[in-house]
């Protein structure tokens, strides 16, 4: 029964996965391409990892599957937040129908949303 969970955990982990390949193909800028593959990628390594220490249990392998999950779940998130603040302090333009742009209008800047060129 536990394998079987474990499966469940594995192939829904894969499926985040793509769902977060499909984001970065289809969605039109930086900022929401990494908005998708971060939280979706995040909770695919995520249940892949714990499906793996769901199958094995408390063996080495599930213990470092374990530790891997919380160097995941730490670490993707502060690593896509870092990235996207430097993209816009770099000045990366957001997508063109972005409605709001508070980043630039709380650092008392110009707004960077992208023009009709982009």
């Amino acid at each position: 029964m536990i394998d079987t969970l474990g499966w469940v955990f594995i192939v829904g982990g894969v499926l985040f996965n793509v769902l977060g390949c499909l984001g970065m193909v289809r969605f039109p800028d930086v900022y929401n391409r990494m908005q998708s593959t971060t939280k979706s990628v995040t909770l695919g390594a995520c249940g892949i990892l714990f499906g793996i220490f769901l199958i094995n249990g408390f063996t080495a392998l599930g213990i470092k599957a374990l530790v891997c999950v919380l160097f995941v779940l730490i670490n993707l998130p502060v690593a896509s937040h870092a990235l996207s603040r430097g993209s816009l302090i770099f000045g990366i333009k957001l997508w063109k129908k972005t409605i709001k742009d508070e980043f630039t209008q709380d650092r008392g800047g110009t707004s960077i949303i992208g023009g009709e060129d982009e």
